[in-house]
């Protein structure tokens, strides 16, 4: 491997793997080191990267660690969910630049969410001292994945908004817009409990219920780019009217108002309310309801069964739930039963990303088109 393969592989091995020497890098990517020297040569002629001396003790010549400038390349990562809005600088090799989080949500009006990345964007450019090399935006509805078309999102009220050219053309740069749980995915696999892991499944709970879904190490999207909507999967025929339009959607069993309600908590209920309220079950040792256990397992074996992936990462309310021994045990015990997990088994996992996880993901697809070009 030489030429531009080459450096793609290397600055992408950097950007996962962090800081490292030549020789380690060497060995990582099978490449001879005068292969890599000349690469790394090359990457600091750029301004790409920096050498320093390792710390190592060992005698003769230090060897020289290769360390990413995150400020070189950078990209705008933005989580426009329904209650809160984020928008990071992240420089590759993973550092955060900058942020700025804002209380309100995405809203029901696109212009305005439009207008106030586009200001973000300007204050982080101030703030970084340089421009975004790509814009990646994650929000809770179906989106075209070719143009960033949202189609609907129902949580916003939003129908048919051409988001990814409307940001773009704000920015000035390209924007990407995805489903926050096809991020959640991408990001577990590249910085979370499934790194390296080809075959993932990640689902999440909030105001609703999504999957991202990473087959051969590539993001299932469908004809469309709309697969993952498992919370729209019909488990209860004759069940209630779903806010998509179809009856007996899984969840309507599973998601946050089911959980409200399993909970015995009043209307209206937070996403923080609720999680609260979980980890005073699991403190205390307590079980959900039998109904809602049993609605959660069905869902889960059947997603398992569809897709076979080798871990399933738990996100949003989901992993509050899962974080209630009981139910962990039940779901790893239903799994464990079915077709895929007898066969191989499935790892269940609880997400330790945290409330960052669509900004993470965010800004790793974008790097996934950016470094492509470095």
């Amino acid at each position: 491997m030489t030429g531009r393969p080459a450096r793609s592989a290397l600055v992408r091995s950097v950007h996962l793997g962090g800081a490292r020497t030549r020789a380690e890098l060497a060995e990582d990517l099978s490449l001879n080191r005068s292969t890599v020297k000349t690469l790394v040569d090359d990457l600091v002629a750029d301004g790409l990267v920096s050498e320093h001396p390792s710390s190592g003790g060992g005698a003769g010549r230090p060897s020289l660690v290769v360390d990413p400038i995150p400020s070189a390349a950078w990209v705008l990562a933005v989580d426009a969910a329904v209650d809160w809005l984020s928008v990071s600088a992240i420089g590759w090799g993973a550092a955060v630049l900058a942020d700025l989080d804002y209380e309100a949500g995405a809203g029901p009006d696109p212009a305005d969410l439009v207008r106030r990345i586009a200001d973000a964007a300007t204050e982080l450019t101030h703030r970084v001292g340089s421009a975004p090399r790509a814009v990646c935006v994650a929000v809770p509805g179906l989106v075209r994945s070719a143009d960033g078309l949202v189609r609907v999102a129902p949580n916003l009220g939003w129908t048919n908004v051409p988001l990814g050219r409307l940001i773009g053309e704000a920015v000035g740069v390209r924007c990407i817009v995805a489903n926050e749980s096809d991020l959640g995915v991408v990001a577990e696999h590249t910085r979370g409990c499934a790194r390296g892991v080809d075959d993932v499944v990640y689902l999440f709970a909030e105001f609703g219920v999504g999957a991202g879904i990473l087959s051969a190490g590539s993001l299932l999207g469908g004809s469309g780019g709309y697969a993952g909507e498992v919370g729209h999967m019909r488990t209860a025929a004759g069940g209630g009217l779903c806010s998509c339009g179809s009856n007996g959607c899984w969840e309507l069993s599973v998601g946050q108002d089911a959980l409200r309600r399993a909970l015995a908590m009043p209307e209206p209920a937070t996403p923080s309310a609720i999680g609260r309220a979980l980890a005073d079950v699991a403190a205390a040792g307590g079980a959900l309801p039998e109904s809602y256990i049993e609605a959660l397992e069905t869902g889960v074996c059947t997603i398992v069964t569809m897709v076979d992936p080798r871990v399933v990462v738990f996100g949003g309310l989901f992993a509050d739930v899962l974080r209630v021994p009981s139910a962990m045990a039940r779901i790893t015990e239903g799994v464990g039963e079915c077709l895929v997990g007898r066969q191989h088994g499935v790892e269940l996992h609880v997400s330790g990303l945290g409330r960052r996880i669509s900004v993470i993901g965010a800004a790793e697809l974008a790097f996934a088109e950016v470094l492509q070009r470095l």
